[in-house]
């Protein structure tokens, strides 16, 4: 699903195999099975929202986590589908039947026709009805800055989910749904699950093996290249790192580059593959017949490339994606 949102968002049943072992040998243990089934659970659900953070960008995070929240909510049978249709997607059309417009002179038709609407679903019906009862309140919530923090009326209040409660916003306040949003993964999956982790190559270095690639998702402004040859010099790689800018006619030297590192151990930097995409299938044969008999284990292929549908779907599947943007407000830069 992530890849409707963007094509170098590709992730392999291989991949999340790969993540599950990680995981069992990691989680704590448990005093009984019981224990240890929750352990894994947990420890496996915050390491997939970890691992698939680091290759997303910024503005896509927060929809992971909630796309993540609902994934988890509906498979325990505590979403109702038509709610989460009514959320992501809203009216299908006009309802044509409805009450008239109780509050014309400040509620606009499309929002009197979302409130039409959700009232439909079982969780809020005479919905419509109180609401054309109870103008002044629903009043005060839309001209509310925070509107996501103001109680419903009366009864209503406590009668919606905090799910149902997003449905609510939605008709009158969208603009306060990404806040709501924030604070419904808060309270389902902890604080945890909206701090993304902050850009670390050494941890997805740990996360790669010699047959996945590590790729580096670019966006305006980012550069990660020095950051990765300061990491080269760490891991004792500097000498054994060779590096090429792809464009036209580079293909067959970064051919020889893979080759090369692969008998040697070394680690291989083929930066902007988006400037080649016409050779970016050759680069997908060259991994998919790789034999791990053949290649030493310290080989590693580094891969930068701003987003494109062109990117092979392979490399992506089982590749360690990482972003690295440029850091955004106060917290970000203290992070940094």
């Amino acid at each position: 699903e992530l890849e409707l949102i963007d094509p170098m968002y590709q992730f392999s049943l291989q991949w999340f195999q790969q993540l599950a072992g990680l995981g069992i040998d990691n989680a704590p243990p448990g005093e009984t099975a019981a224990i240890r089934l929750q352990n894994l659970i947990s420890f496996f659900t915050f390491q997939t929202y970890q691992s698939v953070c680091r290759g997303v960008f910024e503005k896509h995070k927060l929809l992971f986590s909630f796309s993540l929240t609902m994934k988890i909510m509906d498979g325990e049978g505590r979403l109702d589908p038509n709610e989460v249709r009514f959320l992501l997607a809203g009216p299908t059309g006009e309802v044509k039947d409805g009450l008239p417009n109780p509050a014309e002179s400040w509620l606009a038709p499309k929002n009197w026709n979302e409130v039409l609407t959700v009232s439909h679903l079982p969780a809020f019906k005479g919905f419509d009805q109180f609401f054309a009862s109870n103008v002044s309140a629903f009043q005060k919530i839309y001209d509310d800055a925070e509107a996501d923090t103001v109680p419903l009326p009366d009864e209503w209040e406590n009668k919606i989910s905090p799910f149902q409660r997003m449905c609510f916003l939605r008709t009158l306040r969208p603009d306060r749904l990404t806040t709501s949003v924030y604070d419904f993964v808060t309270k389902e999956m902890g604080m945890k699950f909206v701090e993304p982790p902050v850009f670390d190559i050494g941890i997805s270095y740990e996360d790669s093996t010699k047959m996945s690639p590590l790729i580096f998702v670019l966006s305006a402004g980012s550069d990660p290249v020095n950051d990765m040859l300061v990491f080269a010099e760490s891991k004792g790689m500097g000498a054994k790192l060779e590096s090429i800018s792809l464009g036209q006619g580079q293909g067959p030297k970064a051919s020889k580059m893979i080759e090369r590192a692969r008998e040697t151990g070394g680690w291989v930097l083929l930066c902007n593959c988006h400037l080649s995409v016409s050779w970016l299938p050759e680069l997908e044969r060259i991994c998919e017949q790789m034999n791990p008999e053949e290649t030493d284990n310290s080989y590693r292929l580094w891969l930068t490339s701003m987003p494109t549908s062109q990117f092979p779907p392979l490399l992506l599947q089982n590749g360690v994606k990482m972003t690295n943007e440029p850091p955004s407000g106060l917290r970000a830069n203290l992070l940094r």
